[in-house]
């Protein structure tokens, strides 16, 4: 019989101890491959297929993908889902990613990430599952329970984001092979809401004191509330009249001139150390002088009652009202940007909001720049005072 070289692989099945009359019996019905790998280690692997012919075409397959530079299929069992967060969480922290956070207890998290973890069972005891199993239906699975679950699209993204994430980052590390397409939902269209100076004086009514400041800056300046629940005294320049913000979402620091009114308002604040503006429930907070002042709506939630649901302004729509307030005063788009910290114009004009009464004002200011005498010369019709 000619012996098999050492690089062609080989089928076997596994038998077990002989029986009484001296025969062996199978103790699988499956053909096993058994092949060397790149770095010379022998491998072997269940085709899962009862047909030699079949098995023969499973081994082919795979001393094909050891040739072009695949991974050791047994190698790459062993890897799980804790491995990708893991390889995630160190990705983020390397990069000094700002979605990084912290929880009470020390441990680190992404936003989206723990939904994650629920899904995948994933615990200090519980790795979860093999990254084998883990393909593009897994998730879609994912996002099916988190819309049973009445989870919107926007937040199952997030979760979706992550996972994407951290096949990728696996992929570039040669920890798998080939990370399996993650398809995002369908997102509802960017928030356009806005509130304008009467409603806002109404909501910071609504506010305890203490988050007044805060809520007024965002405003006034549409800074980013991560970057304004960052600033300390110490960045605050009372002679200038202005905040210079270091830690920002682009990692470029920025200066942002302040209204006399919040200037006046941090000036008579008695404590001058440490966080400048108190961020003590301010969700809940928000939500409720929200509801109170008629921009939003608290709805209690069957089964939940400590966890109702939201609907209406959020703290962001500040930020775009404050960008829209200041184009609205002349300020050019430039100047806008370099006071908001948007870096690309194609975000900053969706902050931009026009509303449809921006919209006849122009067309009011056109009209009384002479369009108004032209069109009466040229059209039929008597104009009424809509005024």
């Amino acid at each position: 019989m000619k012996k098999r070289q050492h690089g062609e692989g080989s089928l076997l099945q596994i038998y077990g101890a002989k029986d009484a009359d001296g025969v062996k019996k199978l103790k699988s019905p499956f053909w096993y491959a058994q092949y060397y790998s790149a770095e010379g280690k022998q491998v072997r692997v269940n085709t899962r297929k009862t047909v030699r012919q079949e098995a023969l075409v499973v081994l082919r397959h795979l001393m094909g993908a050891r040739d072009v530079g695949a991974l050791d299929p047994n190698e790459l069992k062993k890897t799980t889902y804790a491995d990708l967060r893991a390889v995630l969480l160190e990705n983020y922290e390397e990069r000094g990613n700002r979605s990084l956070k912290m929880k009470a207890d020390g441990s680190e998290y992404i936003i989206g990430l723990p939904q994650l973890d629920a899904f995948f069972k994933f615990s200090a005891e519980n790795p979860g599952p093999s990254v084998t199993a883990i393909t593009t239906d897994t998730g879609r699975k994912f996002a099916q329970q988190r819309k049973a679950e009445g989870v919107g699209n926007a937040i199952i993204n997030r979760s979706l984001a992550c996972l994407r994430r951290m096949l990728k980052i696996a992929q570039e590390e040669k920890k798998i092979q080939n990370a399996p397409l993650i398809r995002f939902q369908t997102e509802p269209n960017a928030r356009r809401g806005f509130i304008t100076n009467e409603q806002f004086g109404l909501l910071l009514k609504k506010l305890p004191f203490h988050l007044r400041p805060l809520i007024a800056f965002l405003f006034a300046c549409g800074v980013r509330i991560g970057e304004a629940s960052a600033v300390e005294w110490e960045q605050v320049d009372f002679k200038a009249g202005v905040i210079r913000l270091y830690e920002t979402k682009n990692d470029e620091p920025r200066i942002v001139p302040l209204p006399a009114q919040l200037l006046a308002a941090l000036a008579a604040m008695k404590v001058k150390a440490g966080k400048v503006f108190d961020t003590t429930n301010l969700t809940k907070e928000w939500r409720k002088a929200c509801a109170a002042a008629q921009l939003g709506r608290i709805i209690e939630v069957a089964g939940k009652p400590n966890d109702p649901r939201y609907e209406g302004l959020t703290i962001h729509d500040l930020r775009r009202s404050a960008v829209r307030n200041l184009v609205q005063a002349g300020n050019a788009e430039s100047t806008v940007m370099k006071i908001s910290g948007h870096k690309h114009h194609s975000v900053f004009r969706r902050y931009a909001v026009t509303s449809e009464g921006d919209l006849t004002k122009a067309m009011g200011k056109v009209v009384s720049n002479g369009l108004s005498e032209t069109l009466v010369k040229l059209l039929p019709g008597k104009v009424t005072n809509t005024a």
